[in-house]
């Protein structure tokens, strides 16, 4: 089959198209075009880089169409001229994102392509393992390659290595243009000049120019997050306040219909975090909050970015460039809180509503590092060193140790509510000086929110005034506006009503003094049921920084150190809850007591409740000491109980198990005989236990007694179970 060399002349050339310009091509350009490439598809691939590039740049569209009346040219039928456009939009630089490319391959592949068409070989690949690949599935399947330059077989070496060359190119290029518009970007960045995007409370002006949002509600929306976080101490708790007194921030518009209107919106724990960590309310201009992260390969996630850098990793930060809401130091004081707020690498944590008031403040006196605050399962929560759980300790010549959380709490809230009793007027006029500034806040926000609906009424009823009668489409709809808003400031204003209801303006005579008898009381004040754990732990958090506690796991005492905020220490000692008897302190004087008690005749249970009586403490430090207790601890010191204690026993009296051995019967033989009154007997001072009584004759009876097989005929003998008379004692 002869092929015909293609001209400049042999692209159509109409008005509705550009002409395409193909190089002239030599003989061995078109020599490579054989018969069995007509035999399969001619495909053109038609890509652009963005969606702006798609809408804006239709000169190089149309010339990439025309690619497809080129190729007819060349010799292919139209029916056999596929055109993949599906790539539109959509950048070369991988093809994972690129359906047309990765069907362009599969066509390749079932050896279905003659010749692949592409206006610049830019337009197929932007990546050298993608080009490669391509090349290569080419020159496997004898596909031809084609752009304005020239056709190529990549089983060719020349045009193999100008293919190589090309790809080479076309990746450096793009490298080379992003740095071109990353580096013009950082430099506008570095002039404090390029804003994409002002975060709430800011407004960007036609001029360019960034101000402090105009509204002066949306402003004191803002303010207000900085100030109940100085108060509160958490991101979570103002968005908790501003969800509770149902506030909300004001967004402009950045896209939509009504580009840059006020639109107000609900708090988020997100939006109020990172209104908390950008620098611009600080009056600092940033650049590169934002840290990319990177692909993990084998996982598909990015990992390494992170939202929101320190002041310290930003490539570009311009101090007092913007009007700001906050001082740069109350900035960085804001950061470290934030920082603080997370228990992580010797930080505090922020209060949170577990049982254990010093959560975070506990540091160990021995390795020094922050005590964890655990709760495991149903038992009372304990503060634990992480050395505790080490196997092997090199440093440290012994482990730490652990300590339950309710014997250290009660030690520092008394310490606490001490030194809160000489402030208490002064605790009660701050109080009540809080309370009507807070109110006053709440009822300026409400105030502004009813003048801000009269806003909207009043508008809604000009526009509704100002339309034409006659033009009836139009008045509907302001009519429907304007009754909307009636509608709204309606509910408006019953909402507002609720509010007063409940906080008036002003606080009562009743509610001053209530006030006042609490703050008098600070101790009936912290057990109260409407104060929470968390309230309890930021009482703590304002005059303690930290609670240094050396515990010995030897015995039960604790040496524990509070220091104050200002760097005042006090020093106490603590009894905690141990294991064993041997670790408590009064050990030797609770072993000697024992003893005494012990040898004047008294029983386990008498001995329990004279050591209670004399405030001896368990090891549990929980209970009272129990008669078993007292037995254990006995046993334990070598002192046997009512049991076997021959100072008990009388003249010919016996201890059961004695007897049974002496007779060679089971005990429980004896226990009936007792039950049957068929021997003599009495019990122990305590009560509990048998003694019986049995001289040379009864032991002839009893041995006559336990001959018999069966205790039913041995009632049948009345001489037999019959007692002998004791002799009084």
């Amino acid at each position: 089959m002869s092929v015909r060399k293609p001209s400049l002349t042999d692209v159509p050339q109409s008005p509705a198209s550009a002409p395409l310009v193909i190089s002239a091509f030599g003989p061995r350009a078109t020599s490579k075009i054989q018969g069995t490439h007509f035999d399969r598809l001619a495909i053109v691939y038609v890509r652009q880089s963005s969606p702006q590039q798609v809408i804006e740049n239709r000169e190089s569209r149309e010339r990439q169409y025309a690619l497809a009346q080129f190729a007819q040219r060349l010799g292919w039928p139209a029916e056999r001229v596929l055109i993949i456009d599906e790539d539109q939009g959509i950048s070369a630089k991988t093809a994972e994102n690129r359906s047309g490319f990765q069907r362009l391959m599969a066509e390749v592949s079932l050896n279905h392509v003659g010749i692949v068409l592409g206006l610049e070989i830019s337009r197929l690949s932007r990546c050298n393992k993608d080009w490669h690949q391509l090349v290569d599935v080419c020159g496997i399947f004898n596909t031809l390659l084609c752009d304005q330059d020239g056709v190529y077989d990549s089983g060719d070496g020349n045009d193999r290595l100008l293919l190589g060359m090309k790809g080479a190119m076309s990746e450096f290029e793009l490298v080379t243009l992003r740095n071109r518009l990353a580096r013009g970007t950082r430099n506008k960045a570095e002039r404090g000049e390029l804003y994409l995007s002002v975060p709430v409370g800011y407004l960007k002006q036609t001029s360019g120019e960034v101000v402090l949002e105009p509204d002066e509600q949306a402003r004191g929306m803002v303010r207000l997050v900085f100030e109940k976080f100085s108060e509160l101490g958490t991101a979570y708790a103002v968005f908790r306040y501003f969800t509770v007194n149902n506030l909300r921030l004001g967004f402009r518009r950045l896209r939509g219909e009504r580009i840059g209107e006020l639109e107000w919106r609900a708090a988020s724990p997100t939006r109020i975090l990172g209104i908390l960590r950008h620098p611009v309310y600080a009056g600092a201009y940033a650049y590169g909050l934002h840290r990319a992260g990177k692909k993990n390969p084998l996982t598909g996630q990015v990992e390494g970015g992170k939202w929101f850098v320190s002041p310290d990793e930003l490539p570009v930060l311009i101090q007092d460039k913007l009007p700001a809401y906050i001082s740069w130091d109350q900035y960085l004081a804001n950061q470290e809180q934030l920082k603080q707020n997370v228990a992580r690498n010797g930080s505090r944590g922020a209060p949170k509503r577990g049982e254990a008031l010093l959560s975070g403040l506990v540091v160990c006196g021995k390795c020094g590092h922050h005590m964890q605050t655990r709760y495991p399962g149903d038992k009372k929560p304990s503060y634990q060193c992480h050395e505790f759980y080490r196997e092997t300790l090199d440093e440290l010549s012994e482990p730490c140790g652990r300590i339950t959380a309710a014997t250290l709490d009660d030690l520092v809230a008394r310490e606490v509510l001490r030194a809160l009793e000489p402030a208490s007027l002064e605790l009660s006029l701050r109080a009540i000086e809080n309370v009507e500034q807070e109110r006053e806040r709440l009822h300026d926000q409400w105030r502004q929110r009813r003048e801000r609906t009269r806003q909207e009424v009043a508008r809604a009823e000009r526009q509704y005034q100002l339309a034409e009668p006659e033009n009836r489409l139009v008045v509907r709809t302001l009519e429907a506006r304007w009754e909307e808003a009636l509608k709204q400031q309606r509910q408006e204003e019953e909402e507002y009503h609720r509010f007063l209801a409940k906080l008036p303006l002003t606080l009562c005579e009743s509610d001053r003094k209530r006030i006042a008898s609490l703050s008098h009381d600070v101790a009936a004040l912290w057990r109260a049921e409407g104060t929470s754990a968390v309230d309890r732990k930021q009482i703590v958090r304002c005059i303690v920084d930290r609670v240094v506690l050396v515990t010995d796991r030897s015995t039960e005492l604790n040496e524990v150190t509070i220091v104050w905020q200002g760097g005042v220490e006090t020093k106490y000692q603590i009894a905690r809850p141990v294991g064993t008897f041997e670790q408590l302190k009064d050990y030797r004087r609770l072993t000697e007591r024992i003893r005494e008690l012990h040898g004047a005749g008294l029983h386990f249970a008498q001995i329990a409740e004279t050591l209670n009586q004399e405030a001896f403490v368990p090891p549990r430090r929980r209970g009272v000491y129990t008669e078993g207790g007292v037995a254990d601890l006995a046993r334990h010191l070598g002192l046997s109980g009512e049991l076997f204690r021959d100072e008990l026993l009388e003249e010919h009296e016996w201890w059961i198990a004695d007897l049974a051995r002496e007779l060679k019967v089971i005990t429980v033989k004896i226990h009936y005989w007792v039950k049957q009154g068929w021997i003599q007997h009495r019990r122990t001072p305590s009560g509990k236990h048998h003694i019986v009584w049995a001289d040379q004759d009864e032991l002839r009876r009893l041995r006559k007694l336990a001959d018999k097989k069966s205790s039913w005929f041995a009632a049948k003998n009345p001489g037999l179970v019959v007692p002998k008379q004791r002799p009084a004692r």
